[in-house]
């Protein structure tokens, strides 16, 4: 379980939404970025790059193999940024 607040949340969704060029209303947390958003590989090295930036982390590409939803995210950067529950 990740312990992510909810400014970290939308921080992480305006990223998304922003990459995927989409409406924030067509975005949840289990919607799948490539499937049901078109996204392609390149737009999840920019989304990797992007939270890598925002929360100043380092993130393993083999990352990307769970970063398929915004779900996948929160847990990534919960790992990465220490907020573990």
């Amino acid at each position: 379980m990740n312990v992510l607040s909810e400014d970290q949340r939308q921080q992480i969704t305006d990223i998304v939404v922003g990459i995927l060029e989409i409406d924030p209303a067509e975005l949840t947390d289990e919607s799948l970025f490539k499937e049901d958003h078109d996204a392609d590989s390149l737009r999840a090295i920019e989304i990797l790059a992007a939270l890598e930036r925002e929360f100043k982390v380092e993130i393993n590409q083999a990352e990307l193999a769970r970063m398929v939803n915004l779900q996948g995210i929160y847990q990534v950067i919960a790992e990465y940024t220490g907020n573990r529950a």
